[in-house]
């Protein structure tokens, strides 16, 4: 059950008690929220992993990279995955959970996740792992973090974007869906900071010779990935005066080019004329900068 928030009517942003501290700054008796901390880990079509810190709370959204990774990208944050408080799993495909087992075995991190991605995580992957199960299109708290979930359509068993909404901002994920559907949009509108699925231009994925057609189809199916115009699309119908970041993830290494994608994107925020938000590039190579929310 969703538990009843008192929302900024100015800012969109969840309120709940206990959630501020004593700002040293601040004059006697103010208190202020502890900025929220995100960092895109890594984001394209070979793993996915993303890491935010609120004052009670770490959580990984998604583990793609093997452990090993996933700790050296920690560091480079000073952050060690130890320390982690849960991992929320999107859904089951091997960019996405490559490091989950080893997390899960020799680190004991709490999972959390649909009923049917567990199963089939546990079935593909061939090691079986508790989880705390959640019904898609629920709501749940982490902590500090209250987590929404929403259905997305992809070739998975039950695939999910997320909505964190933490003390002083909220943050969506939408990393692999085939189009957005108006659940989507109206789900993640609230986002303050959002990693969009940017995946594909469609002339190079339709060139690309070293991909058959049936994978391209897939690809461009309602239930495959969004493409850059398609990315730039849904972010104009989520736009909202609130939206302030805007990270372009999922980039296909051999049918997208990073400059392609901002592009795309950043002549379509100015069209509408949405000069508020910053648009930043995830790579799979190295972690994104953190972002203080």
């Amino acid at each position: 059950m969703k538990q009843s928030l008192r929302l900024d009517p100015h800012q969109n942003r969840p309120a709940k008690q206990g959630f501020e501290k004593h700002c040293p700054a601040a004059g006697a008796g103010l208190r202020c929220a502890v900025a929220v901390q995100l960092t895109i880990l890594g984001s394209g079509s070979s793993g996915n992993c993303s890491y935010l810190e609120t004052g009670e709370t770490r959580l990984l959204v998604d583990a793609g990279f093997s452990l090993r990774q996933i700790r050296e990208r920690l560091a480079s944050i000073s952050r060690v995955p130890e320390n982690l408080t849960g991992i929320l799993v999107t859904h089951e495909h091997i960019d996405h959970v490559a490091g989950l087992e080893m997390l899960t075995r020799k680190l004991g991190i709490p999972v959390y996740c649909n009923r049917l991605t567990h199963e089939e995580i546990q079935l593909e992957q061939n090691f079986k792992f508790e989880a705390r199960i959640f019904a898609t299109g629920s709501s749940f708290e982490v902590g500090d973090i209250l987590v929404d979930t929403f259905s997305i359509p992809h070739d998975a068993q039950d695939p999910v974007g997320f909505l964190v909404r933490t003390p002083t901002a909220n943050v969506g994920f939408l990393t692999d869906l085939g189009h957005a559907t108006n659940l989507v949009l109206e789900r993640i509108r609230p986002a303050h900071a959002l990693l969009l699925e940017s995946n594909h231009d469609v002339k190079m994925l339709q060139d690309c010779p070293r991909r058959p057609w049936s994978l391209k189809q897939r690809i461009l199916g309602r239930h495959g990935h969004l493409s850059n115009e398609a990315a730039a699309q849904a972010a104009q119908e989520i736009m909202s005066a609130g939206l302030r970041h805007l990270y372009l993830g999922h980039l296909s290494s051999e049918c997208n080019r990073p400059e392609i994608a901002m592009r795309v994107m950043t002549e379509r925020l100015e069209k509408i004329g949405a000069a508020h938000v910053q648009t930043l590039l995830a790579c799979q190579q190295a972690p994104c900068p953190t972002l203080s929310l």
